[in-house]
């Protein structure tokens, strides 16, 4: 895999290894941040790791148009507990995926310097927010990067029953009523294929994601 230099440039995602990593070092400079994530790669790691960038085999993703959901899940939208906003406090909500506990993880790999570079990428308008408000408290959400057409899921957080499925739920009427073609969730999981989020081949999701005009 390549050390990366004080440029920008990534090799391509297709000489990751069999894990996915595609490079490592280089910093987190927002503008080598947004360089990744156009080609099909971003960071993961924690704070005792090098840093290292990915372009897993294969990789989830989300059409906001297909994103399932159940009888009591509809219900549960009528009831209107929660209200969601978007963009009104992107700090307080990646700080908050920061620090949630989860299953089967130590630490985050949010880190500090993960954050104040996705809180510069907000104040450039491509990271967004999504925050589920019980009252006048933020009980769950989610951030990511925008790509134009495609928004690049990074993390979400509840601490309420449903309130980040909530967040996403709107984030996809919103997407989907803006034409953005798929969410890329990057790394599979249960959750996400649970809520509608399928398994496609790096070539394909190359192929989708250089299909859009940046």
């Amino acid at each position: 895999m390549q050390q990366l230099g004080d440029d920008y440039k990534f090799p391509s995602p297709q000489s990751a290894t069999k894990e996915g990593i595609v490079a490592v070092g280089g910093d987190l400079n927002p503008l080598r941040i947004l360089e990744a994530y156009k080609n099909g790669i971003f960071p993961w790691f924690s704070d005792d790791e090098n840093l290292m960038w990915w372009s897993p085999d294969p990789r989830m993703i989300l059409y906001p148009e297909k994103i399932k959901i159940s009888k009591s899940f509809k219900s549960f939208l009528k009831k209107k507990e929660y209200r969601v906003s978007f963009n009104e406090n992107f700090e307080d909500v990646i700080e908050s995926c920061s620090n949630i506990k989860r299953v089967n993880q130590k630490g985050t790999w949010i880190t500090n310097g993960l954050k104040q570079s996705f809180i510069k990428l907000h104040q450039m308008g491509y990271a967004h927010s999504v925050e589920v408000w019980q009252h006048d408290v933020i009980v769950g959400g989610l951030y990511g990067l925008d790509l134009g057409n495609i928004f690049c899921g990074e993390s979400m957080f509840s601490v309420k029953s449903n309130a980040s499925k909530v967040g996403l739920y709107f984030l996809c009427q919103e997407l989907k009523h803006n034409n953005y073609r798929f969410i890329d969730c990057q790394v599979p999981s249960q959750h996400l294929m649970s809520l509608g989020a399928v398994e496609i081949s790096r070539d394909n999701f190359l192929k989708k994601l250089f299909n859009q005009n940046f």
